[in-house]
């Protein structure tokens, strides 16, 4: 499990670690600059050799002191360097003051508005302006400067120290115009917002260097990842020891999604899979699904009688299904279960029955903790208007209100897990208890952009609900083999391919 903070928590574990006696500020930052230029020469292994140049960007606190670190261990090395610093350096904090004088010893420091980035090429730029202390947007003559990075034609690289100057690291979003990276490092854990929004294509490639500081906080949060078995236990357990998944579907012709949804459930191992449609649709369906069970399910009393079979424990509703009277019916006994003498069932809600609860927020009072939401970006705002208005504001200030504030503030109003969707998949529950799931990075899977993913990820998360997984690892560890099945499969994925792909994640992943 990996633990991402925000700027204030890392600022924490700092002073904790320093407070404590374990490391000095100086310590912290010497490590910082080795780190970086470790992870420059680990990238660009040419650069090792001597006859390079170099231009620092230094910033006027301590990001900026990483950046003379980085300065004097790259002179050191035998590069020519030339540093630049915004701001007075009778200003800077202690330690960076410290490591501005180690560097004037051994060259000099100009200000930054000397700097011209068309008169000044060099295979290396090091950003280290603005790192996570930033809570406002970069001044205009800065944000110029970001600009004109940008324009000049270059052969160099360009890295940044904690983040690229102008990214708020706990939303992800730009404060204004900012700077953009080939390689980003950063320190201990990454942050939210290298996740985030703009983060992963400001950053470029990201790199956390350990400085020797204790763990994150508990209550950060974290990259999702399978976090439970997955592998089916037990000699003498039979089909229903690993749960009836039961997928609610629309008229002929609308079956596809249901049937996407139904093909992840079965594979991903629930015991039974499913499918309840009207009548008119069980020959299209029988055409073209041999292991996933039909059952007509014609209207809420239908579904009523078909759950008083309490092996049944996990319902989706959504795929295809519609967004008629007949469907909002299913939706209400579906979540009411319990008041019509029904056990409460594990239910996902995306797509259609999205729409449904949309149209009728009285329903939200029905919701319950074993429910899961799936909403993309059109249908968070639908169900949340008040949450996406603030979402979509303009960022002025950091922190800047973020996707994961977002999700967790609609996780407490409904009651139940909320996956937002996105590369930058964020999952809550109620409690405040956050993960991202990112196809970013070195798990990018752009081919996941394709029509009927998001049935097989609801598909994915019911399956694992009627196994027995509670909602938030359900939705974790489904949106993470989700992207890892894209992955595996690559271009030319389209939705069907990603329930037969998990047998090979499966064997891949020692399960």
């Amino acid at each position: 499990m990996s633990e991402l903070l925000t700027a204030a928590q890392m600022r924490a574990v700092e002073q904790a670690a320093i407070a404590s006696g374990e490391v000095t500020g100086l310590e912290l930052m010497e490590r910082a600059g080795r780190g970086v230029v470790e992870a420059i020469f680990e990238e660009w292994p040419e650069l090792r050799t001597t006859s390079h140049g170099a231009v620092v960007l230094s910033g006027p606190g301590n990001n900026g002191g990483d950046g003379f670190v980085v300065a004097r261990l790259l002179k050191d090395w035998g590069w020519e360097v030339e540093v630049f610093l915004y701001g007075d350096p009778e200003r800077l904090p202690p330690d960076a003051r410290a490591n501005h004088e180690r560097w004037r010893g051994m060259g000099e420091v100009r200000p930054l508005a000397d700097f011209d980035a068309a008169l000044s090429p060099a295979e290396l730029t090091i950003d280290a302006l603005f790192g996570t202390g930033l809570a406002r947007p970069l001044p205009a003559d800065m944000q110029k400067l970001a600009a004109r990075l940008a324009d000049v034609a270059r052969a160099g690289v360009h890295v940044s120290v904690d983040a690229p100057s102008g990214l708020c690291l706990d939303s992800g979003r730009g404060l204004g115009r900012c700077f953009r990276a080939d390689l980003t490092v950063t320190f201990h854990r990454a942050k939210i917002g290298h996740f985030l929004a703009d983060g992963p294509d400001l950053a470029g490639k990201l790199v956390v260097k350990e400085i020797g500081l204790r763990k994150a906080p508990q209550d950060a949060v974290i990259l999702a990842a399978p976090q439970v078995p997955l592998r089916k236990s037990g000699t003498s357990g039979h089909k229903y020891s690993h749960g009836h998944a039961l997928l609610l579907s629309g008229p002929t012709g609308r079956g596809g999604a249901a049937r996407l949804a139904a093909r992840g459930a079965l594979r991903i191992g629930a015991g039974l899979v499913t499918v309840g449609c009207p009548s008119d649709a069980i020959p299209e369906n029988a055409a073209r699904l041999d292991a996933v069970m039909l059952r007509e399910v014609a209207d809420g009393a239908a579904l009523a009688r078909v759950l008083e079979d309490q092996r049944t424990n996990a319902l989706c509703l959504g795929p295809g299904m519609g967004t008629g009277d007949r469907e909002a019916a299913l939706v209400e006994v579906a979540l009411e279960g319990r008041g019509q003498g029904l056990p409460r069932r594990s239910v996902v809600l995306d797509a259609d029955a999205l729409t449904i609860l949309a149209r009728r927020p009285d329903r939200f009072a029905a919701l319950h903790d074993g429910c899961v939401l799936t909403p993309h970006a059109g249908e968070f705002a639908r169900l949340f208007p008040d949450i996406a208005q603030k979402l979509a504001a303009p960022a002025t200030t950091g922190p800047a209100y973020s996707k994961v504030d977002a999700t967790r503030e609609a996780a407490k109003r409904a009651g139940c897990v909320v996956l937002y969707k996105g590369p930058d998949t964020v999952i809550a529950e109620p409690s405040g208890r956050c993960a991202i799931n990112s196809a970013q990075y070195d798990r990018a899977a752009p081919w996941l952009a394709t029509a009927g993913s998001g049935d097989v990820l609801a598909g994915f998360i019911t399956g694992l609900l009627a196994r027995g997984f509670p909602p938030f690892d359900a939705a974790c560890t489904a949106a993470w083999l989700h992207v890892d099945c894209a992955r595996s499969f690559g271009p030319g994925l389209i939705a069907e391919d990603l329930p037969e792909e998990l047998p090979k994640v499966f064997r891949a992943l020692g399960r």
